[in-house]
């Protein structure tokens, strides 16, 4: 860390972290197959989400030009529109499509957040330069290129989270987000060590927004959209270090009174697990199954295998007892009533009472008609919620990762369901074998839903063959994408 006298004008050298992280994004070389397959699974299962996310006006209606008119012909486009935009404003749509269903990939540790949201900067970057390239008899970037920087992205931001956490200062999760964003998208304009450097420091001057809105009483759709705004203003900052030459803040983290640290940390330095490589994209969870926040994945598991023997019997059950991690308790853990949609997919009660009821969980679940049934708010008032000590162990067990939850119901005439218990959803690294083809349907299912079907025969051809789909430039393979 740097050490600077408060009084004197002389610029320290760069904190350590940022210097970190601009090496690894320009030096680090990625040659794990199991973390690019992965990749090009997270890439595939990331536009699938953004596909369903058009189903949702609430969405849509964030998805243009900041105001009618302001488009870019042969900019940046927006998948599954028409839309052709400046690089800044394509990353806050792209971004906010693939978050908006809270149903694409996630890492859980001491922070927790959602790594394909970089996508939002990334896809945006790269359409950009590669449809400038294609005019200007350039090299565009790959499909390969693409899933190297978002290796990078997931882990500069997952590792950041594995030790630091923001959520315990008030601030959102997205500040790494724009972090990581920052930084990839710097080097994807062309950015060198020491503006990537600047563009970091940049985006920690910014400080964290509030996560109020992911929290009750203040739940509500701007949950959907943050992480769009962080992938935007990631552009900003690597536009301004490449394309403007803007200055540097070299001790944006440990400036005594003015830096991050001072400011937004308690006064405590990053701390950090393990050096940069491939860790998190070989480690990442999918949501597969459920659009359900994922420290209640495994729950939503439990409560659908005990669907058939309550479904007749709702109004006969006296309690319902969950036991989570620590993480689910304090984030997810609500009584009283929910105002939206992104109340309810944050409420552990809300995402296990549908499933033990209908027997499904989809993202329509979440309105209003849904949550009108009297036996869901009901049910609700009847679950007890604690946490499981060996759940939390489990959680942060850098071996295991797992996000245990268990359910069991009771009756009024004093009987019970088994206790289901499940350590970790279909979505871990352990489940892979089971989960990719779950995957891969999901994706199908969310093109055919939303694209033409000469679209959705494309993208299945090409994504059919990973060396081929590595080999394509990422502007025709975005291309498949328009509207």
């Amino acid at each position: 860390m740097s050490v600077h006298d408060i009084r004197s004008a002389k610029r320290p050298d760069p904190d350590q972290p940022m210097v970190d992280v601009a090496n690894y994004v320009i030096d680090f070389k990625i040659d794990s197959s199991e973390a690019y397959d992965t990749a090009r699974y997270m890439l595939l299962d990331s536009l699938g989400t953004a596909m369903l996310a058009m189903k949702f006006p609430e969405c849509v209606k964030h998805l243009g030009p900041v105001v009618p008119g302001a488009t870019l012909p042969d900019g940046a486009r927006v998948p599954g529109t028409s839309h052709e935009l400046d690089p800044m404003q394509a990353a806050f749509a792209i971004g906010t499509q693939i978050r908006w269903l809270d149903f694409n990939d996630t890492w859980l540790a001491a922070e927790w957040g959602h790594p394909s949201d970089n996508l939002g900067s990334i896809l945006a970057v790269a359409d950009y330069l590669s449809r400038k390239a294609e005019r200007e008899g350039g090299q565009p970037l790959t499909v390969r290129d693409v899933l190297t920087y978002a290796i990078k992205a997931h882990e500069i931001q997952g590792c950041y989270a594995l030790k630091n956490s923001f959520n315990r200062v008030g601030q959102d999760h997205v500040i790494l987000v724009r972090l990581a964003s920052t930084a990839v998208a710097t080097a994807m304009l062309g950015g060198t060590r020491e503006q990537i450097i600047t563009a970091v420091s940049h985006s920690w001057i910014d400080n964290g927004v509030l996560r109020t809105y992911r929290h009750a009483p203040n739940a509500g759709p701007r949950k959907s959209w943050a992480a769009g705004d962080a992938c935007r203003r990631a552009v900003m900052h690597a536009i301004n270090a490449v394309y403007r030459g803007v200055v540097d803040y070299p001790s944006a983290l440990s400036a005594k009174t003015w830096g991050y640290y001072d400011v937004a940390f308690k006064g405590r330095e990053f701390e950090f697990e393990r050096p940069f490589g491939s860790y998190v994209m070989e480690n990442v969870l999918f949501k597969i199954s459920y659009p359900a926040e994922f420290h209640a994945q495994t729950a939503v598991e439990c409560a659908m295998q005990l669907h058939g023997a309550v479904a007749g019997k709702i109004d006969q059950i006296e309690k319902v007892v969950i036991e989570t991690q620590e993480a689910g308790a304090r984030i997810i853990d609500k009584t009283g009533p929910l105002a939206n949609y992104a109340d309810r997919d944050h409420c552990i009660q809300y995402m296990v009472a549908v499933p033990l009821i209908f027997g499904r969980l989809t993202a329509d679940d979440y309105n209003d008609d849904v949550a009108a049934d009297p036996r869901i708010d009901a049910l609700r008032d009847r679950m007890v919620v604690s946490e499981n000590p060996l759940f939390t162990k489990d959680y942060f067990d850098p071996d295991r990762r797992y996000i245990g939850n268990s359910v069991q119901v009771f009756f009024k005439d004093g009987s019970s369901t088994e206790k289901v218990a499940i350590d970790f959803p279909i979505g871990h690294r352990k489940r892979r074998a089971e989960g990719i083809p779950v995957l891969l349907k999901k994706f199908e299912a969310a093109l055919r839903g939303h694209l033409p079907a000469h679209r959705v025969k494309a993208i299945l051809e090409a994504t059919a063959d990973p060396a081929r789909l590595d080999d394509m430039p990422i502007q025709a393979f975005l291309g498949f994408f328009t509207l």
